[in-house]
Formats: C-alpha cells, sequence, structure tokens
C-alpha cells in the first residue's frame, strides 16, 4: 500500500480525492499527521497557494504530499473569485456568503460562462512538479441542489442543465477539475 499524504484539512476535498485514489494508495491529510493549525495561503496565484501548502507540510514531515488550491473563475469578472474563492465575501469562508455576493455581482451579467480550475503541487522527491484541471461552465441565476460543497449549487457544467449541487457526488467527481488534476498527477506517479 503506498500512502500519500494531502496537504489539506477539508474534509470535502480529502473525501474527494479519496475516491478518486485507486485502492493501493492510501491518503494520509493532516488530521491524521496532528497538523490541526491552518497553513496560510499568501499567494497571489491557485499555484502559488498549492506550493506554500505543499511545501509547509513537506518541511514539517519529510515527507512526500501534495496540496491544491481551486478556484472559481466567472470571466465577467475579470475571473473573480478566482484564488479569492474559499474567502470572496470575507475571511469567515462563509459558501452561502461568497455564492450570494457572486450573484449579487452578476444580477445584470448575461455572459455567465466560468470555469473551476484545480492546481495540485506535489513534491515528491524533494522536487515540484504542477498539474492542472479545469471544468468549463457557466453560472446559474439562483442556487439549486443541497449536494457538494463550495459553489456547487450556482455551477452548472458544460454538457449539463443542473449544478454540480444537484448532479452530485457520482457524476460530479466523473467529470471534474479536481478529478482532472488528481489524474494527471496519479498518471506521472504511475511512471515514477
Amino acid at each position: 500500500m503506498k500512502k500519500l499524504v494531502f496537504a489539506s484539512a477539508n474534509q470535502h476535498k480529502s473525501s474527494e480525492i479519496r475516491s478518486i485514489l485507486p485502492k493501493n494508495i492510501e491518503l494520509i491529510n493532516l488530521t491524521d499527521l496532528n497538523i490541526l493549525e491552518d497553513i496560510p495561503e499568501t499567494g497571489d496565484t491557485l499555484q502559488a497557494n498549492a506550493k506554500i501548502k505543499a511545501e509547509y507540510v513537506h518541511h514539517r514531515t519529510g515527507l512526500d504530499c501534495f496540496a491544491e488550491d481551486t478556484g472559481l473563475e466567472v470571466y465577467c469578472l475579470n475571473n473573480e473569485p478566482g484564488v479569492f474563492s474559499a474567502r470572496y465575501a470575507g475571511p469567515q469562508r462563509n459558501s452561502s456568503d461568497n455564492m450570494n455576493l457572486l450573484l449579487h455581482k452578476m444580477q445584470l451579467e448575461s455572459n455567465r460562462k466560468a470555469r473551476f480550475r484545480t492546481v495540485i503541487a506535489l513534491i515528491w522527491r524533494s522536487e515540484i512538479y504542477y498539474f492542472e484541471g479545469i471544468i468549463e461552465g457557466s453560472i446559474a441565476n439562483s442556487t439549486s441542489g443541497s449536494k457538494g460543497f463550495g459553489y456547487d449549487p450556482v455551477f452548472i457544467p458544460n454538457g449539463f442543465d443542473q449544478s454540480f449541487a444537484e448532479l452530485g457526488e457520482e457524476i460530479k467527481i466523473s467529470i471534474s477539475h479536481r478529478t482532472i488534476a488528481v489524474n494527471k498527477m496519479l498518471a506521472f506517479l504511475r511512471n515514477q
């Protein structure tokens, strides 16, 4: 059994990634390592934040690890909220507040195209590698659905007429930005 450290305390993301990984890889998260403090996300890009988190855990543990940062990028808002997706409406990191602010800013917008983008930073044998996953879609006029987390109730992936929160975990995981990035990382690891 190969062990892989995920530099995150986010249980939603850990659960999603765990379901993507093959059975021969055990995912270890920060709680398992007794790293309970918040890792500062001071980067101005998704890649910078993923790198900060991975390096923090690698320096603390000496273990190979990966971290990710994900942002919702709305084209008519100059790719807002982007790197600030989790704290778009303030430091309280409240998903409802974030979605309400986004929908308010988009009230008069006809171009509702957006994308979710995930960047993974993997520290493997003391070298850093990056993997990106993108899914295109659009922003709904209101929230719908109760599954998922974050902006899932307002994001409708291309090719569907329901939000991620309505489609459910199985469909979301099969097409998501995070899955695309994780699969790229796994392809890399298989060749190591």
